[in-house]
């Protein structure tokens, strides 16, 4: 609990500063919204999804819907070749994923998020996205990959420690290298976008 407390302080700091130093032509509220999700994000899936198979397959599927649609965003809003790029493989990374998920969570009596269950959080975000003006949208775009794909990893690396659902197990272990290649682009493309500006 003690340390829920600190990263949630943490969190709300990091967002102050965030809104209190807004350069880059994006509105401050929802680079605070954004910041204060990414710290909430780590700590459900460090928490909550690391051990429950039912938490997991719920936190893996919401996360691959909003992988794919924050892509869809990119692919509509971005002049970036190498952020479209980033987004066409996450897209169809995150398409496939989601399929196996549905595969895996058969044989362990759990059930996947539907379209219409994507949480507040992650509905937020992708508002923020949407609400992007042209000229912030990549470094938005890019920031809630880091973010997400950095949960992403808590998630799938945490459950393949706690688990004994071996095919829910197995497709955490399957998705890792391609989450671990999606952050690795995505921390590149970011700071050359930051360098750019």
């Amino acid at each position: 609990m003690r340390k829920l407390l600190i990263l949630t302080g943490l969190v709300a700091s990091s967002a102050l500063l965030v809104a209190c130093s807004n350069d880059d032509g994006r509105n401050a509220v929802d680079q605070t919204q954004d910041k204060v999700a990414e710290g909430v994000g780590q700590v459900s899936a460090s928490a909550w999804g690391s051990n429950n198979p039912e938490t997991y397959a719920m936190s893996a599927s919401m996360g691959d819907m909003y992988e794919i649609r924050s892509a869809d965003l990119a692919l509509q809003h971005s002049s970036n070749d190498k952020v479209k790029e980033l987004a066409r493989m996450i897209k169809a990374d995150h398409t496939a994923a989601s399929e196996q998920l549905k595969t895996a969570v058969g044989s362990a009596g759990v059930r996947v998020a539907t379209a219409n269950e994507l949480d507040e959080r992650r509905k937020g975000m992708l508002d923020n996205l949407a609400g992007a003006d042209k000229a912030g949208f990549d470094k938005a775009y890019l920031e809630q990959q880091v973010a997400a794909h950095e949960e992403a990893l808590t998630l799938h690396r945490g459950f393949t420690e706690n688990t004994d659902a071996p095919e829910l197990r197995e497709h955490a272990r399957t998705v890792i290298p391609k989450i671990e290649a999606h952050l690795k682009t995505a921390r590149e493309l970011l700071a050359n976008v930051q360098s750019s500006n």
